[in-house]
Parts: C-alpha cells; sequence; structure tokens
C-alpha cells in the first residue's frame, strides 16, 4: 500500500511539473507560397530548420499551428519559424534580423504569433550590411564529394587589392551568419567589421572562406557520426570537399599562403564540432581551430575519435563556451582539453575559455571572435612580429632622401610595405624597375618589407 501511494503521489508530481503548449501563427505575410509548409525551429531541435518533427499544420480555422511536445514547467525556449530553410527564415517587417522569441513552460497552454516577412522576400539587396571587401565566391558552388552546390563567401583584407602579399586563410561554417544580417538567422558574426577594425588598428587579418550551411543538411554535414535522434554522419565527406576542392581553387585564384601553418578552420556549435574533426582528421592540411560552443554531446564517438587520433603536428585548439550554455557544455570543454593534452597537445596548443554570463548563440560568438583569432594568429597579427626572423635584403642608399634602389634578385612584385619601428604599418610603395620613391615618407627610422611567394625580406632605413 505505501509502495502504490508513493508511485500515486510521483504521477501526480509528474503530471504538475510538466506542461504542454499549443502555438497558433495567427498571421503570414501575403506573399507566402500557398504549398510552403511552416516550421518551427530552435534549441529544442538543434536549430534545424527542416526539421518534419516540427513542421505545422493547419487547424479548422486554417490557422497554422502545431502543439509542442510537453516539457518541464520553467523550462524556456528559443525559436523561429522557417519555411524549410534558413534562406526563407522570419524576418521583420522592413526584412531586419529579429530577436529569437521565447516561451516558458507553465506560462500558458496557447501563444500566438504573427510571422511578418520572410528573409527571401524582404528585398535583401538594399539591406546588406556585408562590408565592400566581402564579396560571393559562388552562388553555387559544387561540392563533388556531395554532389551539392553551395554558395560560398570571401572576406579579402583592406589592402588585398592594394597588395601582392599573400594571406593566411581561415576556413568558416554557417557562412550565411558570417558577415551579412541580411542572410543571417540569427544574427551575424560580423567577421568582416572586426577584421576591418583590427586592420584599422596595424594589425594583420587574414582571407576569410565562409561556406553556407546547406539548411536541412547542416546536422548531416557537420557530424562525422550518426545520432539516434537527429541521424548525421556526412562531415567525412563534407570536409574532403574544403580540403580536395574548396581549398585548391582558392589558393589557385587567391593570393594565399597555403601551408598548414598558415590554414585555419573555425565554427559555432556543430560548426564546432566539425571543426573538432577537421583539424585532427587532417592536421597536414589545418593548423588552427576555433571551436565555439562544441557540439560534443552529439555523439559519444567524438571521445573514441580523439582518443585514438595521434598528434602529427604542432596545432592550436580555441575552445569557448558560455557559462549559461547546456549544464553538460562546459565539463565536456574540459574533458576535450584533457583528451587532447593526453594525446601530447601542450598547454601552450590548448585554450579553453568560459564566458560568464554567455548563451549558445551568435552574439557570444561575434564578442568572442576576435580574441579567439588574436591567440589563434599570434605568431601572425603583430606587423612586425616575426620581421627579424625574415631574411634581411640591402637597400641604396641608406640614409636616403628621395629614392631607394632594392637589392637585386630579392623582388618578385611590384610594391614594399613600409613600417614605423613600432611595427604599425605605414604605407605601400611601388617598386618601378628595383626603385622606390621615398620622397613621401617623413624623416626618420622604418623598417621596409617585401613579401614574396615564398619569401619575405627586410631591412631598416633611415629617411633623411
Amino acid at each position: 500500500m505505501k509502495k502504490t501511494r508513493i508511485l500515486l503521489l510521483l504521477l501526480l508530481f509528474t503530471s504538475q511539473i510538466f506542461g504542454q503548449v499549443t502555438i497558433i501563427v495567427d498571421e503570414i505575410p501575403e506573399e507566402t507560397p500557398a504549398e510552403d509548409v511552416l516550421f518551427i525551429v530552435g534549441d529544442f531541435n538543434n536549430w534545424n530548420p527542416g526539421d518534419e518533427s516540427y513542421a505545422l499544420e493547419k487547424n479548422a480555422q486554417d490557422y497554422w499551428q502545431i502543439i509542442m511536445p510537453s516539457m518541464p514547467d520553467a523550462t524556456h525556449i528559443q525559436y523561429k519559424f522557417t519555411r524549410g530553410d534558413w534562406e526563407s527564415v522570419e524576418k521583420g517587417a522592413n526584412g531586419e534580423e529579429i530577436n529569437n522569441r521565447i516561451f516558458e513552460f507553465g506560462n500558458g497552454e496557447t501563444v500566438h504569433v504573427s510571422i511578418l516577412n520572410w528573409a527571401d522576400q524582404s528585398g535583401s539587396g538594399g539591406n546588406s550590411t556585408a562590408a565592400d571587401n566581402v564579396h560571393i565566391l559562388s552562388e553555387d558552388f559544387y561540392m563533388p564529394q556531395l554532389d551539392r552546390n553551395r554558395r560560398i563567401w570571401i572576406y579579402l583584407p583592406p589592402d588585398y587589392e592594394q597588395s601582392t602579399r599573400n594571406y593566411p586563410v581561415l576556413y568558416m561554417h554557417d557562412g550565411q551568419n558570417l558577415f551579412d544580417q541580411q542572410t543571417s538567422f540569427s544574427g551575424e558574426w560580423e567577421i568582416d567589421e572586426s577584421l576591418n577594425d583590427l586592420a584599422e588598428n596595424h594589425y594583420q587579418v587574414p582571407i576569410v572562406v565562409g561556406i553556407d550551411n546547406g539548411g536541412s543538411e547542416r546536422i548531416n554535414e557537420y557530424t562525422p557520426w550518426e545520432n539516434n535522434q537527429y541521424g548525421g554522419g556526412d562531415a567525412e565527406a563534407y570536409c574532403a570537399f574544403i580540403v580536395e576542392t574548396l581549398k585548391p581553387y582558392v589558393d589557385e585564384n587567391y593570393r594565399t599562403l597555403s601551408s598548414r601553418e598558415n590554414t585555419a578552420v573555425m565554427g559555432s556549435s556543430l560548426g564546432g564540432l566539425v571543426s573538432h574533426y577537421a583539424a585532427l582528421q587532417y592536421q597536414e592540411v589545418f593548423s588552427k581551430a576555433g571551436l565555439f560552443s562544441p557540439s560534443y554531446w552529439f555523439s559519444d564517438s567524438v571521445w573514441q575519435f580523439t582518443g585514438d587520433s595521434e598528434k602529427q603536428q604542432e596545432m592550436r585548439f580555441y575552445q569557448m563556451a558560455g557559462s549559461n550554455e547546456s549544464n553538460a557544455m562546459v565539463p565536456q570543454m574540459q574533458a576535450m582539453e584533457d583528451s587532447l593534452a593526453l594525446l601530447g597537445f601542450s598547454d601552450g596548443e590548448i585554450k579553453t575559455k568560459v564566458v560568464s554570463g554567455g548563451q549558445h548563440n551568435e552574439y557570444l560568438w561575434r564578442t568572442q571572435f576576435v580574441d579567439a583569432y588574436k591567440w589563434l594568429f599570434s605568431e601572425y597579427i603583430n606587423q612586425i612580429d616575426g620581421m627579424g626572423k625574415q631574411r634581411t635584403f640591402n637597400i641604396y642608399p641608406n640614409p636616403a632622401a628621395d629614392y631607394i634602389v632594392i637589392e637585386k634578385g630579392v623582388y618578385d612584385v611590384d610594391s614594399l610595405e613600409i613600417f614605423d619601428m613600432k611595427g604599425v604599418r605605414i604605407t605601400n610603395l611601388l617598386i618601378e624597375e628595383g626603385r622606390v620613391n621615398i620622397k613621401s615618407l617623413a624623416q626618420g627610422n622604418y623598417m621596409v618589407r617585401i613579401q614574396s611567394k615564398n619569401q619575405v625580406f627586410t631591412a631598416k632605413l633611415l629617411k633623411e
């Protein structure tokens, strides 16, 4: 009898702490195609925009609605609506980005919402926030390993068109969210603004290649292993696309520093998971990995994969997450730090950062990007770093007032860079038949640098 009473009390307690909600869409844009289906997407389904389990249905009043699975009272969810992919995510009345919707279970049984606009119908052409040095490399770059096409973005450093230098390359996932508020589905990272600001402050910045996620294929492409609930398992083919197809194309068509020491990969959530996988699986290609809020929870296979990997090269892993993400996020990051250490990666090769109050969203990743970049690319980022380690060359005369002549055999480019003695880049000057006009320089001491395809040359100059 006592056990029966306990069971009844447990059942009663359970029924009291779990709630259910019906979400009804009262209004949608007039231009919504009649044949399209609406989906709810959020942190409850790993932001899968076309998850059939979360497709809405028409009710008796011809409104779209969905009855959400029961969750414990006080559970918060964040969500938005799409028509099956991120290109059709809901937007504000003027096509602007909107905040995630939020609901707390136990706070009502019915929620009524209005959808004001869709991303693919909001006239995005005039509302782009991408900087002028961000370009669409291709709207439909072919991915032979997956037999799909994908939009590819490329960020070129502000001085790219004015110099002949070569640059490191950072490959990033979820390209929709990196540069342009208009194409983002939950806010952009502002990669272009952040790097342009660094360049303004005389830091070196890389080329960044952004690969759009595949919408409904995102989970598959960003996960190396299957999950019983979410599927997945195409990450090897996706990473092979980056390594075997995309990177060779970028190296051939842009001035890159193509060695592994100058190649990095970065992403968030599942993008962090696939970046972790790519860095260990292709150590001959990548030397740096930015792992933001990495989804190590997706499959226990990540631990076996990591344990079975061997340290083949020096590597830098930057792990970052917020303290207000899932309960498992921070402990799993710390466990991964231990796993990488067991492989032989040193303390100097692993950095794990927990941001107090940080949540699983683009705001966190946007605000942490610069710190991650500075750490991952610390040997490259400061303009004067490494100058003394490069080959020196001679310039004549020195001191000089109007012109200098470059040592023969040094240059195969048409310009050089001038720095002050603090490492701040002052200007680029043209090399014309080995001769450079320095009349524009103020009197003082300078560093001169020439960066050709395979070598960096430096010299000191006294301007009279």
